[in-house]
C-alpha cells in the first residue's frame, strides 16, 4: 500500500504546502486542506509517506473537534469535501480533508505539557525551568507535572524550528486579550483530554494547538491531539524515570537518531519502520475512538 505524498487538485489554486497538509483556496472564505501522507522528524520532511496517516489524522481530529466543541470554536465548515472537488479529484480527498473556514492565523505554536519529557527534559535539566516556567526541583524525567503548564512557541520558516518565547511575549506579539484566550484554551483542551484518554487507557504527555481568528473570534484550526502532534503513552507501562513507548512518530524519531548523523539529507525509512508506524497511529485512534479504523474509500 503506498501512501499520497503530496496532493494535486488542478480545480482549485493551491496556496500553501506544508509538512503534511495542503491547502488550496475555496471561493474567497474557505479552504480545502488535505492531509497528505508526508511525515516529518526534527523539521526535516522525509521522503518516505506513512500509508493512512493522513486519514488517521483527519479522523481523529474531527473525533476531538466534536468532543472539545464547547471549549473553543473550530474552523470546521461542515461541507463535504468531495462536493468542492471534480469527480477524478475524489480520490485525493475522501477521508483525508476538511472544508474550513478562511482565517487569519496566530502565529503561535500553543503547546500544553503535563509530563516532563523531550526538548522540556533538556531545559529542565539545563535550568529548571520550561520556557520560562519554574518547576520543583527533582523531577525525574516522563514524571507528571503538578499542574500542566503553558509554553508558546513562535512559528517558524517551514525547515527551521520554532523558538520558545515566554509567556509575555505572547502578549507583546497579541495583547493580553488574544494571549490569555489562547492560553486558557490550550490548557482547558489539553485538560479535558487528557482526562478522557486516561479512561482509554492512553496518557497525553503534551500536545500542541494552533488558533486563528475570523469576526474577532479565536478559533481552533489545523489538527486537533494527533500522533503527530502530541506525545501518546500506553498507560499500563508507564514508569517515570525513562523514555516511554509511544503511539506517535516517537518511534521514527528514535530510529533516525540511531540511523542518521544529521548531515545531507535524510535516509530513506526501512519498510518495518513504516509499517511499525502506520500501525500504531491506526492502534492510537482505536484506543481513543473505541471505533475499529476503516479508510473512507470512494465509490
Amino acid at each position: 500500500m503506498s501512501g499520497l505524498s503530496k496532493s494535486h487538485i488542478p480545480s482549485l489554486k493551491q496556496i500553501y504546502s506544508g509538512k503534511v497538509r495542503d491547502c488550496y483556496a475555496v471561493g474567497e472564505d474557505k479552504l480545502l486542506l488535505v492531509a497528505s501522507d508526508r511525515i516529518s522528524a526534527f523539521d526535516v520532511i522525509l521522503g518516505d509517506p506513512i500509508p493512512g496517516k493522513g486519514k488517521v489524522l483527519t479522523a481523529l481530529t474531527n473525533f476531538w473537534f466534536e468532543k472539545l466543541k464547547d471549549v473553543i470554536p473550530n474552523h470546521l465548515t461542515g461541507i463535504a469535501p468531495e462536493s468542492v472537488v471534480k469527480p477524478e479529484e475524489v480520490d485525493q480527498v475522501k477521508g483525508r480533508a476538511v472544508v474550513s473556514k478562511r482565517l487569519k492565523p496566530i502565529l503561535i505554536e500553543c503547546v500544553a505539557r503535563g509530563y516532563i519529557i523531550g526538548g522540556g527534559w533538556k531545559d529542565y535539566l539545563a535550568t529548571g525551568k520550561v520556557c520560562g516556567v519554574e518547576l520543583p526541583a527533582g523531577l525525574k524525567q516522563a514524571q507528571k507535572l503538578p499542574e500542566p503548564i503553558f509554553t508558546p512557541a513562535a512559528k517558524a520558516e517551514l525547515g527551521t524550528h520554532d523558538e520558545n518565547i515566554p509567556y509575555e511575549r505572547v502578549v507583546e506579539m497579541y495583547g493580553e486579550k488574544v494571549a490569555s484566550t489562547i492560553r486558557n484554551a490550550t490548557l482547558e483542551l489539553y485538560k479535558r483530554a487528557a482526562e478522557y484518554a486516561l479512561t482509554r487507557g492512553i496518557i497525553i504527555a503534551d500536545t500542541k494547538f494552533e488558533f486563528g481568528v475570523i469576526d474577532g473570534k479565536v478559533t481552533l484550526i489545523d489538527e486537533c491531539l494527533t500522533p503527530d502532534s502530541s506525545r501518546f503513552w500506553p498507560a499500563d507501562s508507564y514508569e517515570e524515570g525513562k523514555v516511554q513507548p509511544s503511539y506517535d512518530k516517537q518511534y521514527v524519531r528514535d530510529w533516525l537518531k540511531v540511523n542518521w548523523d544529521f548531515s545531507g539529507d535524510a535516509p530513506q525509512l526501512p519498510a518495518e519502520v513504516i509499517e511499525g508506524t502506520s500501525a500504531r497511529y491506526r492502534e492510537a485512534y482505536e484506543i481513543i475512538t473505541g471505533e475499529k479504523f476503516v479508510p473512507m474509500k470512494s465509490k
